[in-house]
């Protein structure tokens, strides 16, 4: 690698320095057509794995006989996924007739319910909503 003449790598070099190699110096096939915060975003996705349910919503899903079908929980990831994308923290999610919080930083439901016991349809404490 050359370095040049005031000692500092030019963008060029660290490029092939750090974005063509992975630790053991072999090539890595880069990533065309997609934006850092894209490949961010789906990283964190693929880290957070499924919505999990915080001990008040399972108590909530279960005083209120909420069960969800698998096509269900598919769409509130997908919910989940999509709020996190645009950068919401505090997400209201509604699949069909059922309404749940996310916390989109944690990928954690934190209440659900049926929309019509939601008092006055107002929900507070939320920076955005997803009707999936």
């Amino acid at each position: 690698m050359k370095v040049q003449n005031n000692g500092f790598l030019s963008i060029e070099q660290l490029q092939d320095q750090y974005l063509k190699q992975n630790k053991s110096g072999t090539s890595m096939k880069a990533t065309e057509g997609q934006s850092f915060q894209e490949i961010l975003e789906s990283s964190r996705v693929r880290a957070g794995g499924e919505v999990k349910f915080s001990k008040h919503a399972a108590g909530r899903l279960a005083d209120r006989k909420i069960e969800l079908t698998s096509g269900q929980m598919e769409r509130l990831q997908e919910g989940a996924a999509k709020a996190q994308r645009k950068g919401i923290k505090e997400s209201l999610v509604i699949v069909d007739q059922l309404a749940f919080i996310v916390n989109i930083p944690n990928n954690t439901v934190v209440t659900a319910m049926h929309q019509q016991d939601a008092a006055e349809n107002i929900f507070t404490n939320i920076d955005g909503a997803v009707i999936i």
